[in-house]
């Protein structure tokens, strides 16, 4: 149904931007990219294009996307078998910023015979861009295989309330409470981000919405932690030392929160990411409950 070179030209295109540089990869000219985008887009049914500069995909251009280095990695992996060099296999992941962080960098990097995408998705959300097709594997919260994977439960990533004692000091002196928590400015990692409203309900039985600092990168989240920007759910392995040195303090002593994630893998990918996998999984023995 798709054009191999066609299919080519939407990585090159997506990986560099502009049609121009995918040109110069590619050794043809931009009016030849342009014009096989134009009949993938044909073929595809629908623009795969929001916007030209930089170049950035539809939803069916990231699904086209994923399709296309599943080709792409596939053919990278048979050549291998056969003894021939065909390069490093593409594939898109998805994987939550505070794993990236605190423990799958390491695994990734262990595998050089890949050239990841990695898709920055909340573990809650991130089995949505597997069903989409915009990926061909996951660290997701969902422990049920979605259709057409496999899922590895991996452990849980273990998170703690926490503030500065100023911070403790100014907005729960008179205690840690539903209303404290309702008035207590928190920070989420994005308007997706639901640890905290799940630690509040969880340990006042109320659903509270909180207002919320939005910080969509883990480095800076906990540093707004420590600077008394907000209190926080962080990965009790990145403020271990904050919290045994007094910097910081939990909200309610020992009430971590533990987040189940699991890794699922498309089986059409199944073979091609299985050293991915168990890299993967490897490190999750270590580093997680």
């Amino acid at each position: 149904m798709f054009v191999p070179a066609h299919l080519q030209t939407l990585i090159a295109v997506t990986d560099t931007g502009s049609f121009d540089l995918a040109a110069a990869r590619l050794g043809v000219t931009p009016p030849a990219v342009s014009q096989r985008m134009r009949a993938l887009s044909e073929a595809a049914g629908g623009p795969i294009f929001a916007q030209l500069q930089p170049a950035r995909p539809t939803d069916l251009g990231q699904r086209l996307l994923r399709h296309a280095r599943d080709v792409a990695a596939l053919q990278a992996d048979l050549a291998a078998d056969l003894g021939r060099d065909g390069g490093p296999r593409p594939v898109a992941v998805a994987i939550n910023a505070d794993s990236l962080e605190v423990w799958a960098i390491p695994p990734l990097a262990a595998c050089p015979g890949f050239r990841f995408d990695i898709r920055i998705v909340d573990q809650d959300h991130s089995a949505a861009a597997l069903r989409r097709g915009e990926v061909s594997a996951a660290i997701t919260a969902e422990g049920r295989a979605l259709p057409g994977c496999d899922v590895h439960a991996l452990g849980a990533l273990r998170y703690r309330a926490c503030c500065t004692p100023a911070f403790h000091a100014e907005h729960f002196a008179e205690g840690v409470t539903a209303d404290s928590l309702a008035r207590a400015p928190t920070l989420r990692f994005t308007g997706l981000d639901t640890l905290q409203t799940r630690w509040i309900e969880r340990e006042t039985g109320q659903a509270i919405d909180p207002p919320a600092h939005h910080l969509a990168a883990p480095g800076p989240f906990v540093q707004a932690t420590r600077e008394g920007l907000g209190w926080g759910l962080n990965p009790e392995t990145l403020i271990a030392e904050d919290l045994a040195a007094g910097r910081l303090r939990e909200l309610i002593p020992d009430t971590s929160l533990d987040t189940l994630l699991h890794w699922q893998v498309s089986r059409t990918m199944q073979s091609v990411l299985a050293p991915v996998t168990r890299a993967i999984r490897q490190a999750a023995r270590r580093a997680l409950i």
